[in-house]
């Protein structure tokens, strides 16, 4: 029995409106489902129905939306289906009802009075959540951001459960909104992985492959990481991680703010399970990635999640005085508000010069912006390698920023034969 507050009780006798009684219907089932005792209240969410997965999603905003639904507090939405700002990359005809569904749909949640921030990396806007917020979230990167990097609470909210949460204002007590449900639960030692291999990027990406596949549903803690990772690494793993795995939370000794120590990640309980990571568990998450090493390119694909601030500043030295190989497009997915900011910094016209395309409110793995492109598509996100050959017919190359745009540039695969060498892994 899922005790409710007389408010709470209202909005299920439908004393403020059909529309809240509905979404508290839906939220007292999941109440019951999870075990939780009784609700709490949340302070922000941000919500994935606004991306068209067929027309049960537009009929169920549109029901909201006719009976007049108000938002509990404030929400933001995650990527939809397609890039509004762009039409050029929206899509073949043959997918035309498939676009006029999304710019339905992302409409409605305009309607609904949701900020449209149409991005999966909330996180990188200003106004954030904070250490023991509950909010909701929705996507799987940011899910797994919010709760490890920021100590934000919040479960991973499905569709239509997202924006139940957002119009009551309510989510069940239970999973990660308890303190004994981020808990940690396996260790990743890091100890033996050499010091400058998690000087690179790529690590971060590769590490939060093998941490997801390993760790399935379990809470991970990884010690060994660096006390200077950034947080553009911690969305490297929160987003490998919850690619490759469930991952919702993890903690990182001395990084992440829920755990100082071992005692606190595990509260003061021995973890299940510890893993040794090395260099051949690294290695073999790597090349999972990659369908091939050379060879000419289609496209290479960035900013999976979105393209931050500070990524952006790492790309301007490597692009100054250059272009893209007339052949191929560099796509770099991110947010509006981040364009703005690059606006404002004077690299907008730089990275326009190069040939770069930026794609706003969307992911480049989803059909309507990657049609036409065949072949061979290399990107710095595990992320993005992991997700796209199953929903794109094309080829992954996976590598570093570096050589993502050295690639572009050349039209052809370029590595950096250091970064792959044996003994830069710790491998013999």
């Amino acid at each position: 029995m899922v005790e409710l507050s007389a408010y709470e009780q209202g909005l299920l006798s439908g004393r403020y409106g059909k529309a809240k009684q509905t979404a508290m219907r839906v939220i007292e089932r999941a109440a019951q489902v999870s075990g939780a005792p009784h609700l709490i209240e949340i302070s922000m969410a941000h919500v994935n129905s606004c991306f068209y997965s067929g027309e049960a999603g537009v009929e169920f905003a549109e029901f909201l939306v006719r009976e007049g639904a108000e938002l509990a507090v404030p929400t933001l939405t995650n990527t939809g289906l397609i890039d509004l700002l762009h039409p050029e990359l929206r899509s073949k005809p043959k997918d035309k009802h498939v676009v006029e569904g999304a710019r339905k749909l992302m409409g409605l949640y305009e309607k609904l009075g949701c900020e449209v921030v149409w991005t999966c990396a909330p996180y990188q806007l200003r106004e954030r959540p904070s250490l023991g917020d509950h909010i909701v979230g929705s996507e799987s990167n940011a899910v797994s951001f919010y709760n490890s990097a920021l100590g934000a609470r919040t479960n991973k909210y499905g569709d239509f459960l997202d924006i139940c949460a957002a119009i009551t204002g309510r989510v069940p007590y239970a999973g990660l909104h308890t303190d004994e449900g981020r808990r940690g639960d396996i260790l990743f030692d890091l100890s033996n992985v050499p010091e400058r291999l998690k000087q690179e990027d790529i690590f971060y990406h590769v590490i939060g492959i093998v941490m997801g596949q390993e760790s399935g549903v379990l809470t991970p803690v990884l010690t060994g990481l660096p006390f200077s990772t950034t947080e553009d690494q911690l969305k490297a793993i929160s987003a490998a991680g919850a690619a490759s795995g469930g991952v919702e939370m993890f903690h990182a000794i001395g990084v992440t703010l829920e755990a100082p120590d071992m005692n606190s990640a595990f509260q003061d309980r021995d973890p299940l399970k510890i893993i040794n990571v090395t260099a051949q568990m690294l290695t073999r998450a790597r090349d999972m990635l990659s369908h091939a090493d050379s060879g000419k390119l289609a496209a290479v694909c960035l900013g999976t999640p979105h393209f931050s601030v500070t990524e952006f500043e790492q790309l301007m030295p490597l692009i100054k005085g250059r272009c893209i190989h007339t052949d191929m497009n560099l796509f770099i997915s991110t947010s509006r508000f981040i364009v703005e900011e690059i606006k404002m910094r004077g690299w907008l016209q730089s990275i326009e010069d190069a040939g770069i395309r930026l794609v706003t409110d969307t992911c480049t793995y989803f059909t309507p912006v990657m049609n036409g492109v065949e072949g061979r598509v290399m990107t710095n996100s595990a992320k993005w390698a992991y997700y796209a050959p199953g929903m794109l017919d094309i080829e992954v190359v996976f590598g570093s920023l570096e050589e993502c745009v050295e690639s572009a540039i050349s039209g052809e695969v370029r590595r950096d034969a250091t970064l792959w060498d044996k003994e830069f892994w710790g491998a013999t």
